[in-house]
């Protein structure tokens, strides 16, 4: 990663492999290398996973993942609002 000597913190851990490597890629898309530590081992991948970054881009990272997840929320609550417009009376 060409930071050995910074310090990195952790900014995302979730129980989802996917969403944890979803979040990596989003990332490293926007030029923050990422270190992922817990992902389980073998074919059936389990348990949490713990996205790392350099101490010095910790809050960029917190805001693109907070964006991340306010998006999220956005969609949710249109499908909600969709799902509820279908619905018969």
């Amino acid at each position: 990663m060409g930071r050995s000597s910074e310090d990195f913190v952790r900014v995302y851990s979730t129980g989802s492999i996917t969403d944890g490597y979803l979040a990596r890629g989003r990332l490293e898309a926007e030029g923050i290398p990422v270190l992922v530590k817990g992902e389980g081992e073998g074919p059936y991948r389990m348990g949490p996973v713990h996205l790392w970054v350099p101490s010095s881009l910790e809050v960029q990272a917190k805001l693109i993942l907070d964006e991340i997840a306010a998006a999220a929320a956005r969609d949710a609550l249109d499908e909600d609002e969709a799902f509820a417009d279908n619905e018969e009376p």
